[in-house]
């Protein structure tokens, strides 16, 4: 009784596993199928549509930066002072803004650059210590990951008049302007060949480059011997026409076409300095072996998160404007607002 009570218990078991593995056969031939012992009808997984929600996810491919500061310096002494000097104060106005567009191998840079700066010293009178209007666009291609083609726009200028002083009678007075606001103003295009191995560091080459010297302002434009003559008959008459920043006398524009050699650098050694340089050389295809130079160097060292510590030099060679060198520098404590923060 015992023998046939369990070879029934095996034939129950042997079916069981007979049954499972043909359901799973079948599941895995029809995986839309409801397999089940009561034959139920197919359910079809075709018609279940999930609600997906749009996003609307756009890509941004502008990124913009800006900064704004104010430079100050100032010394005062007393009438009792013996060891020499000369109060003074002096504040500096800086304002910059960058946008970047990158999209495949497409990229627009477009910079802005503002300073102006007045230094007074005691017993002298108020002077422009620096002003500057720069503004850079640049249009590229990539070619391959360091080499690219690319087109520029610059301008360049000032805000205010600028004077050669003298002395008289002991006191500081103005002799003659020398610049003021698009007098002179220049507007370089450039078309070229761009190397940047890092995002640090770039350096353009402009084989094909012009240039327009621009003087809008009649008390600096250049005279003509007849004109100067007409304007200023009490003076000793010129012997040649006159010949400003370039342009020939009796005019306003003089066109140039030269190459070009611009190299970029901002690179942040730390997280508290920060370096930017831009060399600028000029050849002028008239006089290869007289180009002009300009070079402008800024160390910014941050105290605090508003607080800074500038480092501004700049050197000039254009021998439109005097054969020699010319050279300024500038230390000062700044306040400056960063966007983003």
């Amino acid at each position: 009784m015992k023998l046939q009570s369990l070879f029934a218990l095996l034939i129950l078991g042997v079916s069981c596993s007979t049954v499972r593995a043909q359901v799973l056969k079948d599941l895995r031939v029809k995986p839309d199928s409801v397999i089940s012992e009561n034959k139920q009808e197919n359910v079809s997984l075709k018609n279940i549509r999930p609600i997906v929600p749009k996003l609307e996810l756009e890509v941004d491919y502008w990124k913009h930066w800006t900064s704004f500061g104010v430079n100050i310096n100032q010394a005062a002494f007393n009438d009792n002072w013996k060891g020499g000097g000369v109060g003074s104060t002096a504040v500096g106005l800086i304002a910059n803004h960058k946008s970047d567009y990158t999209k495949d191998n497409f990229n627009f840079v477009t910079e802005v650059d503002l300073r102006y700066g007045k230094i007074k010293n005691k017993s002298q009178i108020a002077k422009k210590n620096n002003d500057r209007i720069f503004w850079d666009n640049k249009l590229s291609y990539k070619l391959s990951p360091k080499w690219a083609l690319y087109t520029s726009l610059t301008f360049e200028s000032q805000f205010d008049d600028g004077f050669k002083y003298k002395t008289e009678n002991g006191r500081d007075t103005i002799d003659y302007i020398e610049n003021a606001f698009m007098a002179p103003a220049y507007i370089t295009e450039s078309l070229g060949f761009e190397y940047k191995p890092s995002p640090s560091y770039s350096i353009r080459f402009g084989t094909g480059t012009a240039r327009q010297t621009l003087i809008l302002d009649n008390r600096i434009k250049p005279l003509t011997i007849e004109q100067y003559s007409q304007k200023y008959p009490d003076r000793t008459p010129l012997e040649k026409d006159q010949v400003k920043y370039g342009v020939d006398g009796g005019k306003t524009v003089q066109n140039d076409l030269a190459f070009q050699i611009t190299g970029n650098m901002d690179k942040n050694f730390t997280d508290r300095l920060n370096v930017k340089a831009r060399y600028n050389l000029f050849a002028n295809y008239k006089k290869l072996n007289d180009p002009s130079h300009r070079l402008d160097v800024t160390v910014t060292a941050k105290v605090s998160r508003a607080i800074n510590v500038n480092l501004n030099g700049i050197m000039v060679y254009d021998s439109d404007v005097i054969s020699r060198v010319q050279l300024s520098e500038s230390l000062a404590l700044g306040l400056v607002y960063k966007l983003p923060r």
